[in-house]
């Protein structure tokens, strides 16, 4: 049987025959190419998801208000609630781990800056932060802290292995962008990069869509793609090869992620999750955020237009929203569950559907650039995972010490470089007054504070480096070998260029101004 008939009796079976439809036109290289990205997709399977996620809109159009129900109060925690006695207990479980090497961060990155208005992967983004560090470099860095926070607690000295996520399209980017950055100092054999899957893009009746007369319409399968990617790039074997047991898992544009949180870590491990969740309070009842609740019994995640005004206005006795538990995409996985989910769960995963502009051939072979929707694109969730498990825990946060996404333009008023640049600073001043700092308006009259994440993991640390001192804006607290410029700021009254010494075993510059 020739190569021609093969594939067409495999199409023909799933009424996607129509792929072929420019065969007799196309050299044999683009034969090849078709050839290779037919072999790619298990037209089976993915036909079968077309059927399913179109079954899933239908599900979503529903409320699901009578079938809900809050997290129970025995698998939720809180930053705000713990005592101080807790909160050390759950911290210094989460930095023995990774004290031991028993923790590892996945990283989605896979997004394109597109909303942002760039051409490269959104980790590679300069929010405008007076060291114009990416949002990769901050993420970095932070793990770097913690390591050595670790070290300082148990006297082990682990590493945080962190795992990133990329798309088909971000990948060499990303890639070529950490090595020519050293890896922002982590050592490169605890990086490992790693592709989501890609989906056939569908026409409206459940054909596959043609990009080119020899190529397949493709997009990234969704965050919920982490999973299956994982096992397809042998992320998971590395992760049980290595130990670890413990798994930190959020997406690369929130620039106030707390990566390897150690107190998010070992509340879960001291609570036996095999999943967590951190969650931010509601800001309104109409915020267009999904709530973590149950519904039937099952953990769920539960949008916002799946539940009526009423059911989104309910309050409990206290005056709390009953559905508050915002979902930030933050979450903790044991790495015992994700063997078990993949080995038995994960080809159940709930499918999306997204309508899209798709470019498509016309019946002659030309590319057609739509202007309105005209297919749809199959995305899976990552928090879709946790109805398969009954031990999941919830760890409420406060929005502005964790929570701000960078996805729009500034042209947007919200989720923007903007918004995240003064939600950052915000944090690093109010770090600072805690500490004992002040800091007093520059020139503009405006306050900037930012505080390298190698000298500050959440604010520990800057009491030897700011008491009793006044600073002028801006101020930028640095790391020896950080570049730097050194300025006009006042301590104690007094002129000063650079405050530098050593605190706690720690090497700190202090900054005002840059160049």
């Amino acid at each position: 049987m020739s190569q021609f008939e093969n594939l067409k009796n495999i199409l023909t079976k799933h009424n996607q025959q129509h792929l072929l439809r420019f065969w007799d036109k196309l050299s044999e290289a683009e034969r090849s190419d078709l050839s290779r990205d037919l072999r790619e997709v298990n037209i089976e399977e993915v036909c079968s998801y077309f059927e399913r996620a179109v079954k899933s809109v239908e599900e979503c159009t529903k409320k699901l208000d009578n079938r809900m129900k809050p997290i129970p109060p025995e698998a939720s925690g809180s930053v705000l609630k713990s005592s101080k006695e807790e909160l050390d207990a759950y911290r210094a479980e989460g930095l023995r781990l990774i004290s031991e090497g028993k923790v590892g961060v996945l990283l989605m990155a896979g997004g394109q800056g597109t909303r942002l208005g760039v051409t490269y992967p959104k980790g590679m983004y300069d929010i405008g932060l007076p060291s114009h560090k990416p949002l990769f470099q901050i993420q970095a860095e932070r793990i770097r802290r913690v390591e050595e926070l670790a070290f300082q607690h148990t006297g082990k000295k682990g590493s945080v292995m962190w795992y990133i996520m990329t798309s088909e399209q971000t990948m060499e980017p990303t890639m070529q962008f950490l090595q020519s950055r050293n890896y922002f100092g982590l050592n490169s054999s605890n990086v490992m990069l790693f592709e989501q899957g890609m989906l056939p893009c569908f026409s409206m009746d459940g054909k596959i869509i043609l990009d080119t007369p020899s190529r397949l319409s493709k997009a990234p399968d969704g965050n919920g793609g982490l999973y299956r990617a994982m096992r397809n790039r042998g992320v998971l074997d590395d992760i049980e090869k290595r130990g670890i047991t413990s798994l930190h898992s959020h997406s690369v544009d929130n620039v106030l992620v707390t990566v390897a949180d150690p107190v998010f870590i070992g509340y879960s491990s001291l609570k036996n999750a095999s999943c967590g969740v951190k969650v931010v309070p509601k800001a309104y009842p109409a915020e267009p955020v999904g709530v973590v609740c149950s519904v039937d019994g099952k953990y769920q995640v539960v949008e916002y237009n799946e539940i009526t005004t009423a059911t989104a206005e309910q309050r409990d006795a206290d005056g709390q929203l009953t559905f508050s538990a915002g979902n930030i995409c933050n979450h903790y996985f044991s790495s015992q569950f994700l063997r078990v989910f993949l080995n038995e769960h994960e080809k159940f995963l709930q499918l999306h559907v997204a309508q899209k502009k798709i470019p498509y051939v016309d019946e002659t072979g030309v590319q057609i650039k739509p202007e309105k929707p005209n297919g749809i694109k199959i995305e899976k969730f990552v928090f879709d995972v946790f109805q398969f498990t009954d031990s999941l825990v919830v760890w409420e946060v406060l929005r502005e010490q964790e929570f701000s996404a960078v996805k729009n333009s500034d042209a947007s008023e919200k989720d923007c470089p903007r918004v995240a640049r003064q939600d950052l600073i915000n944090l690093h001043v109010g770090y600072v007054e805690k500490a004992g700092g002040k800091i007093v308006p520059g020139p503009d009259g405006s306050i900037v504070c930012e505080i390298s994440p190698l000298v500050s993991y959440a604010g520990e640390g800057l009491e030897d480096i700011v008491k009793g001192r006044t600073f002028s804006s801006p101020l930028v607290l640095t790391a020896p070998g950080e570049e730097h410029v050194h300025v006009n700021g006042k301590a104690n009254g007094t002129t000063c260029g650079a405050v530098n010494g050593v605190v706690n075993g720690i090497s700190n510059g202090v900054t005002n101004g840059v160049h």
